[in-house]
């Protein structure tokens, strides 16, 4: 009897058109307008007029107004900008200057009021550092920005390296510093165990000048072998919270980018003082190591001391691949050198036999390199594949770090460790699950232990399905960095602590500082904090994504200068998002996106599952990842360095 009543009518149309406040995060699109994310399954409507007034990325607090039955968003305020410190590049219009951010998603936002204490005449394509000052949202209806670094001009062949470690807050440039606490000659007085007449070898990469293992190889009897891995001491030149030792606890890493590397010490200490560069005496950190017949190591008899080496030869994996492959013409230049070759193999092969019974190994994967010019041109990309040689060193360096591990553990208790926990009770039920579906039986309890974890993984090697591996590493937990001994289980070792790098890693200078402290008697010193564990976690992934965005710069300029129509390449999918395939191509290592419309044309018979990485056509498994396809290359976007691709059915 109500309904009609114009009273209730009236009420009812004040109440729809009654404003609601919702906090959320704003999303763009490349068409203008845009949406407030409130939840997983909330979002409004933003106009492209109410866009003008808010950044991808912003969260804020809107009110939410019906029209026409939709609702609209109307920002009202601000709580934490998307924008702070940004890198965009100049552009010219009208004689005006902008600055445009370099963000995929930030595109529709151009600066054109900016303040700079730079003395300098802008140039179109001007890359530089800025922070956002004001925002139209909380100061007077309009954005505004500070210029405060330049970092390269458009046409800079350095600007891929530049640009992205400035974004990442990375340093473009190895490390000077003006004064050593220790000259060479005063470091040649000190109490160490002089093995500069054994024949140490080194082998690395041809061009390698920051060398920091040597190795040698005595075989006593049939029974065991006898490996000594001396690694260079640069904590014998770098003193604690000295200049030097606090540039490297600020870099953490070296930094190896595609063509450019960036040292986290001096130069004239990594390659040249500290570097066991050959024919000359160099102090080192070093560790004896018996391994019996079956390859086991002799934890009880394993000593690290302090010692003298002078090596007899700078080695290249690709000369010994290629002469214990019995390819090329190199060879060794002498039968003791010959002989250290002959018997660091046959440590790899009993140490490797060890560790697929007892613990794990990695399978084999290409690494990429590019070949750079000296006027910084990408001249090609090669598939570059680990050799005996990379092999018989890796083993030997895996070898020494389970020793100090085990070593730091006995005798402080503490130390730097590299750990891996495996699943967690959650993935672990989830894990179990998916593996019924292949009928393999485990329980979450099992899995969760190291030993339930390397047989789960042993078993995963023999069924060698890539999908299977896929998303057992799905459900994994990531490595992390302990001050106490914990298990690592991707490796299947009870313990792992890292030395051998100390002069490309801080965190191994602090594990050779610990070593030390045993040897030479000093019992003051103190364990590392979470604060530092912390630093170096943050670093190794800022360092590695800017390695990611640098090949992915580099792969497009190399193919927008190519002739890549009417090619065909095969490609192993890597990651599956809700808008289509991304993959990677095998001959070079290209990273490529293969939208939805160049899968299938009809969208709707197409779904594509991040969750369970697969693409599911008219509700059939259609790919997935791990699945090697045939693309071709449609598109280099140079803006956003991306590959666009389309599949061969």
């Amino acid at each position: 009897m109500f309904q009609d009543n114009p009273l209730l009518i009236q009420l009812k149309n004040k109440l729809s058109k009654k404003k609601i406040k919702v906090e959320g995060v704003v999303k763009s699109t490349t068409k203008g307008f845009g949406f407030l994310e409130v939840n997983a399954k909330t979002t409004y409507f933003i106009p492209s007029k109410n866009m003008q007034k808010v950044i991808h990325g912003d969260r804020i607090i809107a009110s939410i107004e019906k029209k026409n039955n939709r609702e609209i968003v109307y920002p009202e305020k601000l709580i934490e900008p998307f924008l702070k410190r940004f890198i965009g590049s100049i552009f010219k219009k009208n004689n005006c200057i902008y600055i445009q951010p370099n963000y995929p998603y930030v595109k529709n936002i151009i600066f054109h009021r900016y303040k700079t204490l730079i003395s300098r005449s802008w140039k179109d394509g001007d890359w530089v550092i800025a922070e956002l000052k004001k925002h139209s949202l909380r100061d007077n209806n309009y954005f505004s920005v500070n210029i405060i670094e330049f970092i390269s001009e458009k046409n800079n062949p350095l600007s891929p390296w530049h640009v992205i470690l400035s974004k990442h807050n990375l340093e473009k440039k190895s490390p000077k510093c003006n004064c050593l606490n220790y000259l060479p000659s005063q470091v040649l007085n000190s109490n160490r165990i002089d093995l500069t007449n054994l024949d140490f070898i080194t082998i690395d990469n041809y061009h390698t000048q920051d060398i920091d293992d040597a190795l040698f190889v005595e075989e006593v009897d049939s029974k065991k072998l006898i490996l000594t891995v001396a690694i260079a001491d640069p904590t014998e030149y770098v003193s604690v919270d000295t200049e030097i030792d606090n540039v490297a606890k600020k870099r953490v890493f070296t930094n190896y980018l595609p063509g450019l590397s960036i040292s986290m010490l001096p130069r004239i200490l990594s390659e040249d003082i500290c570097s066991l560069q050959p024919d000359v005496t160099r102090p080192v950190l070093a560790c004896k190591i018996i391994i019996s017949p079956n390859g086991r190591i002799i934890k009880k008899k394993t000593k690290f001391f302090l010692a003298w080496i002078r090596s007899q030869s700078k080695l290249s994996y690709e000369q010994v691949s290629d002469w214990l492959e019995q390819s090329g013409h190199w060879k060794p230049k002498n039968k003791n050198i010959e002989k250290q070759i002959l018997l660091l193999k046959k440590i790899y092969k009993i140490r490797n036999l060890w560790r697929k019974k007892n613990a794990l190994i990695f399978a084999d994967q290409p690494e990429y390199r590019f070949h750079i010019s000296k006027n910084w041109k990408i001249l090609n990309i090669s598939a570059e594949k680990r050799r005996i040689a990379h092999k018989m060193i890796e083993e030997s360096m895996i070898s020494a770090n389970i020793c100090a591990a085990n070593f730091l553990n006995q005798s402080l208790g503490f130390g730097l460790y590299n750990t891996h926990s495996g699943f967690d009770l959650l993935n672990a039920k989830n894990a179990v699950v998916f593996l019924k579906k292949y009928d393999i039986v485990f329980t979450p309890e099992e899995i969760m232990t190291l030993s339930g974890f390397c047989k789960l993984k042993r078993l995963l090697a023999k069924l060698s399905n890539k999908y299977v591996d896929y998303r057992i590493r799905r459900f994994q937990s990531f490595g992390e960095i302990s001050f106490k001994s914990k298990p690592h289980f991707s490796l299947g070792l009870s313990s792992y602590a890292t030395w051998t790098s100390p002069i490309r890693k801080y965190s191994d200078m602090i594990n050779h500082r610990l070593i030390k402290s045993v040897i030479t008697g000093n019992h003051c010193i103190a364990p590392p904090d979470n604060v530092l564990i912390s630093h170096i976690m943050d670093r190794k992934r800022k360092n590695r994504i800017a390695v990611r965005e640098i090949e992915e710069w580099l792969y497009a300029e190399f193919f927008y200068n190519q002739d890549y129509n009417n090619k065909y390449y095969q490609a192993d999918i890597t990651d599956i998002s809700r808008g289509g395939i991304r993959a990677r191509l095998l001959k070079n290592g290209a990273f490529i996106f293969i939208p939805a419309s160049f899968i299938h044309k009809i969208r709707d018979e197409l779904v594509c599952s991040p969750e369970y990485g697969v693409v599911y056509l008219k509700n059939k498994v259609y790919c997935r990842v791990s699945d090697t396809i045939t693309v071709y290359l449609l598109e280099i976007k140079h803006e956003t360095k991306t590959i666009i691709a389309s599949l061969i059915n």
